[in-house]
């Protein structure tokens, strides 16, 4: 899609509204891409395209603004004070822009969200919604600590964990999943993987791995007595899980990952006296889409709770 819109003025830059006539949609989406990705290699496959037209994209845009929207370094990108700004600007208008532009008549679609991994539950959830209403679904992973819903991506989002305190949403309790360790075959936590069980206890004695943007796991959840080390931290699954391979720590995930999930570097072992993950589903607190509405009142005679 090629359509030319205009956006307002970023600061720094010296072309006002009428000086952005060769700014495209293809360039907002790529670069709002990258800023969520904080990078060109997850987002160009997000986006399904090659990383150099995605980064002639990024630049036509930055060009076009006549400021420098992202700073770019070997291991990441990290938004400027511009692009920051414009990222703020875009996040609830390109979705709705979106919407307004879908041919009208055709079948209605909610946007599920999700971060690393869909619980399996969803699947039959999303059939029951599917022929009660006649519309689709449409999965949208993000791994965002909301999943899109704040973006406007998407309509409704399966999140892990507790939302940040400060989210406009609300949630009810989808389910609980239990947790498992994940131990590299590499480093100090090595003898671990020969293990068919661990307690929750043992590993406040080993350095821990976190995903910060959507893992549930933080030392935390450990009395403050005894918690174990953050190692190190990553910003999405595929790094998480690299870092655990690499020997860093010990990493925590739901057991759905391990199901799911292999890596020839790390064994899943089964953890007893571990507290459960909690997985909420979760709208808008205001104007959520009425399908969403429908969706997020499914299911709740199958183990879900309350909302908060």
């Amino acid at each position: 899609m090629d359509e030319t819109v205009g956006v307002g003025p970023v600061p720094g830059g010296t072309r006002g509204v009428d000086g952005l006539d060769g700014v495209e949609l293809r360039h907002l989406r790529a670069f709002m891409a990258v800023a969520e990705e904080r990078g060109f290699t997850y987002a160009a496959d997000r986006l399904r395209v090659g990383q150099p037209a995605l980064t002639k994209a990024v630049r036509a845009l930055e060009k076009t603004l006549a400021t420098r929207l992202l700073d770019r370094t070997t291991r990441r990108v990290e938004l400027t004070d511009d692009g920051r700004r414009l990222y703020a600007e875009l996040a609830p208008l390109l979705p709705r822009l979106a919407a307004a532009l879908r041919a009208p008549g055709g079948q209605p679609v909610l946007r599920l969200g999700f971060t690393s991994l869909l619980p399996g539950a969803c699947a039959a959830l999303n059939a029951e919604f599917e022929a009660a209403t006649g519309a689709g679904v449409r999965l949208v992973r993000r791994d965002t600590p909301l999943a899109g819903l704040d973006t406007g991506e998407a309509d409704i989002a399966v999140l892990r964990g507790d939302a940040p305190p400060d989210a406009d949403i609300r949630t009810r309790v989808l389910l609980h999943e239990p947790r498992v360790a994940a131990v590299g075959r590499l480093g100090g936590a090595a003898a671990l993987a020969r293990r068919r069980v661990l307690d929750w206890a043992e590993l406040a004695d080993h350095p821990l791995v976190v995903n910060t943007v959507t893992g549930s796991t933080r030392p935390e959840l450990w009395p403050p007595d005894r918690r174990p080390r953050l190692a190190c931290t990553a910003d999405n699954f595929d790094e998480w899980l690299e870092a655990v391979a690499a020997g860093h720590g010990v990493g925590v995930a739901p057991q759905a990952v391990a199901e799911r999930h292999t890596h020839p570097g790390i064994r899943f072992v089964r953890l007893k006296n571990a507290p459960p993950v909690t997985v909420h589903l979760a709208l808008p607190t205001h104007a959520a889409h009425p399908l969403a509405e429908r969706f997020f009142g499914m299911g709740v005679g199958t183990g879900a709770g309350g909302g908060r």
